[in-house]
């Protein structure tokens, strides 16, 4: 891909970078950019670098914060009682987004996968078990991806928390509503008639 300026073909390069954009897509946005008033990029341009400097991990859950505490952890209104243990920062957005969950989180930042070289040490396991003696938690939620590596995680924690008088469950795994059966894996189907519930409860 040829460019007529080289500040435009850096400025492509960058963007590429981004995961889910391509060299076209990255071409557009810069172009686009370029006939946008300047102030409306320099706006752009500054919260992005205000968002990589100032945005923080909550010392209590590893969520992500504009301030020490997350809002989260520090509204008085949240189910202290329920902790959700999710490996990733965009599940918490997810679950809220359903406005179905009310209890706090705990972010793993990330799943047990030796094959890339992450052990239990590399995630927010140890922060986690430390917590709990100092809540309210009755009831540990394990929201993780069923992968090989999150089922792996799952197990993991459910073994070191055996010994801890807590409830441990996990969400549910069943067929995606608007779903056809033929086209939902045996895994997922399986598991949909193994840990079915009275109609009208789902």
């Amino acid at each position: 891909m040829n460019f007529p300026s080289k500040l435009i073909e850096n400025a492509v390069e960058e963007l590429a970078k981004l995961p889910g954009i391509g060299r076209k897509t990255a071409l557009r946005l810069a172009l686009h950019m370029l006939k946008e008033e300047s102030e409306e990029t320099f706006l752009l341009a500054e919260s992005l670098v205000k968002m990589r400097t100032d945005v923080k991990h909550c010392k209590q859950c590893y969520n992500i914060s504009d301030t020490e505490i997350c809002s989260i952890c520090s509204n008085p209104l949240r189910d202290k009682s329920v902790l959700c243990v999710v490996s990733d920062i965009r599940d918490v957005i997810a679950i809220e987004n359903t406005s179905q969950y009310k209890g706090l989180y705990h972010v793993l930042g990330g799943v047990i996968s030796p094959l890339e070289g992450v052990g239990p040490s590399d995630l927010e396991i140890e922060s986690l078990l430390e917590r709990l003696p100092k809540s309210e938690v009755k009831e540990i939620l394990l929201a993780i991806s069923p992968t090989m590596e999150g089922d792996t995680t799952a197990f993991y924690l459910t073994r070191k928390l055996r010994d801890q008088n807590l409830r441990i469950t996990t969400i549910a795994r069943g067929v995606p509503v608007g779903g056809e059966l033929e086209y939902t894996d045996e895994i997922t189907l399986g598991r949909s008639i193994v840990e079915r519930t009275a109609y009208g409860k789902v």
